[in-house]
């Protein structure tokens, strides 16, 4: 590997150009017209405009990315999250060009990408799984039977994405008509597929997932957990590591669960195992596998120290995993707080525009990444967040502390962000002390 394509836009794709210099690869970028002024096109050795600002015309068009990527001699493509990241079609159309996937191969995207397959796979290993159906279904009159089987409520989730879409809560059997339908279109919409996946909803639980690494030479590893339970309409807005609420036993136990999948699958690259964690019972369920980077992986990189970007990089190359298992949870703790143009106060409308000022915190125990600067235009066309502000200290009492100073001292003017959402959460007294769940911001009124 000498060369990168970095198939994505905006903070992922400037985090993957930075890693790539660190690895003394180049990297060419991509970017649609509107974002002609993203800083991740002047990072990169070179930049290729691909099409209008649709990520349909754009970012999602595999055969043009490749099409570039062999057209500018680059040997890899690396997809990070979001768009084509998990699509199996993508990472194998790769590997018949001969270049690279950053990632895993075709066929363990299209396993642990599917969520009903996924779960087979962890029964298969004797792993606790939420009681769900067996198949992914996209039909209503083909699902209803199994509804009525797995029980009220229940959990609609998109079988080939994730991030909220195609997500649905169904509390009766007569709102499972409407709501299959919601989300089945809202997944053919984000995925191209509007597979539906059943599941038993489980109403106050935490969720936790496990970062993982695996090399081609057979090594695989587990970086802990994090707790991403601070959700809207499922949609993640705070993480954490370590979670506050993970007894040292639970830890052990499930990080073991998550790399007996990667091991029996022969995982390569990173990865996150996913699972929900009942306070109550002290007991956890695996949920599903995301085949890429998360976006919340800084956490775990300040917990631990290392840079999975540029490690993503080395083990795609054939590289040996650099580090060794870790046995001991780092005394250290660290948060993310997603800050997207978005308005609280009317609901968490979007508010792209140009940014008049732009003064991020500047400390030892801070760290910004962002895509964005004073002058720039946040576009309507894409997701909303613009930065993710990480806080890292000794305890998680440190760094709810430094988290008030951080973010009180981020200067943005010009368009509504969420940092006042976020200052507002670290006052709140059950935020403060962990009592919460992943509907608690919904249920109370707070999204």
């Amino acid at each position: 590997m000498k060369r990168v394509l970095i198939a994505n836009r905006g903070e992922i794709a400037l985090r993957a150009i930075r890693a790539c210099r660190k690895a003394g690869l180049e990297s060419v970028a991509v970017y649609s017209q509107a974002d002609a002024a993203s800083a991740h096109v002047f990072a990169a050795d070179r930049a290729i405009c691909i099409g209008p600002a649709s990520a349909t015309t754009s970012y999602l068009l595999a055969d043009l990315l490749i099409e570039v990527a062999k057209r500018t001699g680059c040997d890899a493509i690396y997809p990070g999250y979001g768009f084509l990241s998990e699509r199996e079609g993508f990472a194998n159309a790769c590997c018949e060009a001969g270049l690279v996937f950053i990632g895993p191969s075709a066929e363990i995207i299209a396993t642990m990408g599917d969520k009903a397959a996924a779960r087979r796979t962890a029964q298969s290993l004797g792993i606790p799984v939420v009681p769900g159906s067996k198949e992914g279904f996209t039909s209503v009159a083909a699902a209803a039977p199994f509804a009525d089987e797995v029980g009220y409520p229940l959990l609609l989730k998109a079988s080939a994405g994730g991030g909220g879409r195609g997500m649905r809560v169904v509390r009766d059997k007569d709102a499972f008509r409407s709501m299959f339908e919601q989300a089945s279109a809202e997944a053919t919409s984000a995925f191209g597929n509007g597979e539906i996946y059943l599941e038993r909803f489980f109403e106050n639980v935490r969720h936790i997932e496990v970062q993982v690494f695996s090399d081609r030479l057979g090594n695989h590893r587990h970086l802990f957990e994090r707790d991403c339970s601070v959700q809207r309409r499922h949609q993640k807005l705070v993480e954490e590591a370590p979670s506050p609420v993970v007894s040292d036993q639970i830890r052990r136990e499930m990080t073991e669960a998550a790399v007996t999948i990667i091991e029996a699958i022969k995982y390569e690259n990173a990865g996150t195992i996913e699972f929900i964690f009942d306070v109550d019972s002290q007991k956890f369920f695996f949920i599903e596998m995301n085949t890429r980077i998360q976006v919340e992986h800084p956490v775990t990189e300040l917990i631990t120290g290392l840079d999975l970007v540029v490690e993503q990089l080395r083990v795609a190359a054939g590289e040996k995993i650099s580090f060794a298992q870790m046995t001991t949870l780092p005394q250290r703790a660290a948060i993310e707080w997603r800050v997207c143009a978005e308005d609280p106060a009317r609901g968490f409308a979007p508010g792209p525009g140009r940014i008049s000022r732009w003064r991020p915190p500047v400390n030892g125990h801070t760290r910004v990444d962002s895509h964005v600067y004073e002058g720039y235009a946040v576009p309507p066309h894409y997701d909303s967040m613009i930065a993710k502000v990480l806080v890292s200290g000794a305890t998680r009492d440190e760094v709810l502390q430094r988290s008030r100073h951080a973010l009180a001292a981020f200067e943005v003017e010009g368009i509504p962000t969420t940092i006042p959402f976020h200052l507002d959460l670290l006052h709140n007294e059950a935020f403060q002390s962990a009592q919460i769940h992943t509907r608690w911001l919904d249920e109370k009124g707070l999204s």
